[in-house]
């Protein structure tokens, strides 16, 4: 399944076989680099929140588990952001971070299992990620350091409620992507640090068919 240029798919993260977030994006280009995917500024999006409302992140694991969970409509409030999701189905994707200002800012390595592709005839389109949450920050000289590793902890502790299931692989992929980040090759060389999208790219929108069951 190849997406065409200036497509508009659903990126959505499943967790367990629920719907984690979905943020629709623009398919910059689709080929031997990979999948590139740009999320602009104010894209409507989904995020799962608890049973009453609240982010995962705005409470311990133990407690957001026995709350429930639902589904709430937002909107992406950061910069744009690139992602690209590497041929031979890695797992992780890399992101562009950039300011206020459109300048680029760092790299963000998100450990996360393979994208699986999908498309419903007529309706939507997207890519299945399952985010585990252990991610790396790579500033533009390259120096790099882990992120969310209390939390990747904290949830391996529940692993009755988790959707990481092989601690040991998520930092081997880690530490993998560390020598490519180290080496300065592709995609930490400079390649896309001045992207900008085309200025005929309308705001894309959540599309029929965006909550449709999980591939996982």
């Amino acid at each position: 399944m190849v997406f065409t240029p200036g497509q508009v798919i659903m990126h959505r993260n499943v967790r367990r076989g629920r719907i984690g977030w979905v943020r629709p994006a623009r398919v910059v280009s689709d080929d031997e680099r990979g999948l590139l995917l740009w999320i602009a500024r104010h894209t409507p999006v989904v995020n799962e929140v608890s049973g009453d409302g609240y982010g995962m992140r705005t409470m311990p694991f133990a407690d957001y588990v026995t709350r429930g969970t639902s589904l709430k409509q937002g909107t992406w409030n950061g910069p744009g952001v690139l992602k690209l999701h590497r041929p031979g189905d890695p797992a992780h994707s890399v992101w562009w971070f950039r300011n206020d200002a459109d300048e680029f800012t760092g790299w963000y390595v998100n450990l996360e299992r393979p994208a699986i592709r999908w498309s419903d005839a007529g309706a939507a389109s997207g890519v299945d990620v399952t985010d585990e949450d252990l991610d790396i920050i790579v500033a533009p000289d390259r120096t790099w350091e882990w992120k969310d590793e209390e939390e990747f902890l904290e949830r391996l502790a529940l692993p009755e409620h988790y959707w990481v299931e092989d601690e040991a692989a998520v930092r081997e992929e880690g530490l993998r992507v560390v020598k490519e980040i180290e080496a300065g090759g592709f995609p930490f060389d400079g390649t896309w640090t001045d992207f900008m999208p085309p200025p005929e790219w309308e705001l894309p929108g959540l599309e029929a068919g965006w909550d449709r069951p999980p591939l996982r």
